[in-house]
């Protein structure tokens, strides 16, 4: 099995291709090791000391360091324990995430909010992010899904690479802002949850 990595714009991540299918129809972030006991795959990366995140895409992994210092934690020293470890989970055959249920991943649709009087600005919305945005974005290792809106501000969700990037801020404001204001007048702002 060979297994490629590609840097993504957030120095303390890293993105893992391993050739095949991660989580086929969703994405999963875990954020600490007890979340990641729903995944055997995010759980068997989070042994490896120095991982603070592990976000899973249809066919990538990307994991996050832990910001402390030391050399201990620098991606030379992480990486090959990280590629060790997704080798053995699918050398081993166990599920990438366990107990999926029939949608094969996280609900997008929990904890959203909008106003019903804004459902059709709310699903042009959705259309474009998931048409053009999210592909964009799974490329650097990330990926953003609708929050909410409210009074012509859109809330969204950053996940993967995107989470803690400091290219995160530029991307909401000069990337995704101007494209939804430009194709929905209704939008004004875009702000992360």
């Amino acid at each position: 099995m060979f297994i490629q990595t590609e840097e993504t714009p957030n120095p303390a991540t890293l993105k893992f291709l391993p050739g095949k299918p991660v989580l086929p129809g969703d994405t999963r972030d875990f954020r600490s090791a007890d979340e990641a006991a729903a995944s055997p795959l995010a759980a068997r990366i989070f042994d490896v000391d120095g991982v603070s995140g592990v976000f899973l895409g249809h066919d990538f992994i990307t994991v996050t360091k832990s910001a402390a210092g030391g050399e201990a934690l620098d991606w030379p020293h992480i990486k090959p324990a990280v590629l060790g470890a997704i080798m053995e989970h699918y050398m081993s055959g166990a599920p990438v995430v366990a107990d999926m249920g029939a949608d094969g991943g996280e609900r997008r649709e929990e904890g959203e909010f909008f106003d019903a009087s804004d459902s059709e600005t709310v699903a042009m919305i959705k259309e474009l992010i998931d048409t053009r945005v999210r592909p964009a974005v799974a490329n650097d290792g990330g990926d953003i899904t609708f929050q909410g809106f409210k009074d012509g501000v859109v809330f969204l969700n950053m996940r993967g690479a995107c989470a803690g990037c400091p290219s995160s801020t530029a991307t909401l404001k000069h990337g995704i802002e101007n494209l939804l204001r430009h194709f929905v007048p209704d939008v004004t702002e875009v702000r992360p949850v």
